[in-house]
């Protein structure tokens, strides 16, 4: 085993028969860094926990994060805690702990909506805590996250009411001549009658 190369261990765990799978080193320290890029590319973490869930649902949740562009990554909680190292998100290591995945977007707000969605309709996917930025955030504080509008929400708010104001001027500098010549009319009399 000294090319480093990952294999495979038989050991018995209670009477059953469990395999153990080692990966090299090599794949850890790479493991370790893309999980680092990762955090070091992203505006917020949320953890969870997902036991049991089918891997029908699990594509299911990882396709509306997709849609949100978000994302969702099962972890190795060890690694996980080494990438953490560093980061802005490092205070969310004592959340790995058991079965977990991390929800993840630049978006403050989207990764946290649809974790939020998925776990109302499904019991097995529980959310732990979470981060935006340095902002440690507990269950209520990524679902109070979950309630505020994404950053696409905001920016066609604000295309609206920037585009309204013009949309009235636009409405009146393409009126008929009639009318804006009554309207004209109507000022001036307004005026000799004074």
């Amino acid at each position: 085993m000294s090319n480093g190369s990952a294999f495979v261990v038989s050991a018995t765990a209670r009477g059953k028969k469990v395999e153990r799978r080692s990966v090299d080193r090599t794949q850890k320290k790479d493991l370790v860094a893309s999980l680092k890029g990762l955090f070091e590319g992203t505006g917020l973490v949320v953890v969870t926990h997902y036991t049991g869930l089918t891997v029908t649902e699990m594509t299911g949740l990882r396709d509306k994060l997709r849609e949100e562009n978000a994302g969702l990554k099962v972890t190795k909680n060890r690694l996980t805690r080494l990438a953490l190292e560093g980061t802005k998100f490092q205070s969310l290591s004592d959340m790995f702990t058991g079965p977990t995945a991390i929800a993840y977007s630049e978006d403050p707000v989207a990764a946290a909506k649809v974790a939020v969605a998925f776990a109302k309709t499904n019991d097995k996917f529980v959310i732990i805590g979470g981060a935006l930025g340095e902002q440690m955030l507990d269950v209520d504080g990524v679902k109070a996250l979950a309630t505020l509008p994404s950053l696409d929400e905001l920016r066609g708010k604000l295309v609206g009411l920037i585009q309204a104001p013009a949309t009235k001027v636009a409405g009146v500098v393409q009126a008929p001549a009639g009318q804006l010549a009554r309207v004209i009319s109507a000022y001036s009399q307004k005026g000799e009658a004074a």
